[in-house]
This record gives structure tokens, C-alpha cells and sequence, in this order.
């Protein structure tokens, strides 16, 4: 890493840092990057080359995390919400179900004493919401002898295309 570098990657993790203590006040890209000495565009850039998601992605991030704690704790949704700086009840459960893979409801009701056994550093490590969206896309199917399921190939006729499968 050049000097240049090392320059950009303390500015990110300034930034990262006020998401980190900051992440219940209305927080949006260009205040980000002014922390981070960048314009809005090049930050988001940088941002995501270093971190491997945006900058609002690792603020909902970070909101669902604390989110999950005060859940955990018997706090209500909507307070829950509140408390770590969302302002629409329907935006912060979508986003909470897309991130956890279940309504915030639920995660509440769910028994966690597993959690509070567990040394905070190491409940934190173990109930970190990742992003493991699973595809919407289906790969294409073919089948052997380069047809499509469910018609025969290009240029063949059904007969050929039974003896081929046969």
C-alpha cells in the first residue's frame, strides 16, 4: 500500500466509525463523507471496494444489530425502531426480515438465553446479521444432449430427440 492508501483507509474507517457510534441520528451519504475528506460519490466508491457493502447498507447493518439486542431484551418493536433511528415502522421490518430472515415480531418472541449466557463479545460475534439474501434467480436448466427441459433442440426432430435421451 502506498501513503495514498493508508490516507484513504484512515479516512474510511473515520467515517466507519461515526456510522459505528452514531448509527441512531439521521445519518446520510454526504455526511459521511464529509467525515471521511470525500466527495459523496468517491466515498461510496471507496466504501464499498474496502468494506464489501455500501455505506447505508452497513448503517441498517449496524441498526438491525442494536435492534436485535434491544429485541432480545423484551423492548418493543416500535420502540426498538425508534430507538436506533428509523423512522418508518414498515421500512425497518422489511429491512430487519430481508437481513435476519424473520419479522421482528417473531425474533422477539424466539428464546434467546442462549445469548445471554454467552460473554457479550462473543454473543456480538455470533449474532451479527449478515447478508445472505438467497438468489431469486434460477440457473437454466438443460438436459444431456443440449435441449431445453420440456421441448427438444434446435434443429432435431421429437424422434431424434427420444433416441438421443433413450
Amino acid at each position: 500500500m502506498d501513503p495514498q492508501d493508508l490516507a484513504n483507509l484512515a479516512h474510511l474507517r473515520r467515517a466507519r466509525d461515526l456510522i459505528d457510534r452514531e448509527y441512531a441520528r439521521p445519518l446520510d451519504v454526504p455526511t459521511m463523507a464529509r467525515h471521511a475528506h470525500m466527495s459523496p460519490a468517491h466515498f461510496s466508491r471507496q466504501f464499498r471496494a474496502t468494506y464489501g457493502e455500501t455505506p447505508y447498507s452497513y448503517l441498517m447493518t449496524r441498526r438491525i444489530e442494536r435492534a436485535m439486542a434491544l429485541l432480545r431484551g423484551g423492548t418493543s418493536v416500535t420502540e426498538a425502531c425508534m430507538t436506533v433511528g428509523c423512522t418508518s415502522l414498515g421500512s425497518f421490518s422489511s429491512r430487519f426480515t430481508e437481513v435476519v430472515g424473520e419479522t421482528p415480531s417473531a425474533y422477539r418472541g424466539r428464546e434467546h438465553s442462549a445469548v445471554t449466557a454467552m460473554p457479550a463479545c462473543v454473543a456480538k460475534l455470533h449474532t451479527r446479521p449478515t447478508r445472505t439474501a438467497p438468489s431469486r434467480i434460477e440457473p437454466a436448466r438443460t438436459i444431456p444432449g443440449g435441449g431445453a427441459p420440456g421441448g427438444s433442440a434446435p434443429g432435431r426432430s421429437e424422434e431424434a430427440a427420444g433416441r438421443a435421451a433413450a
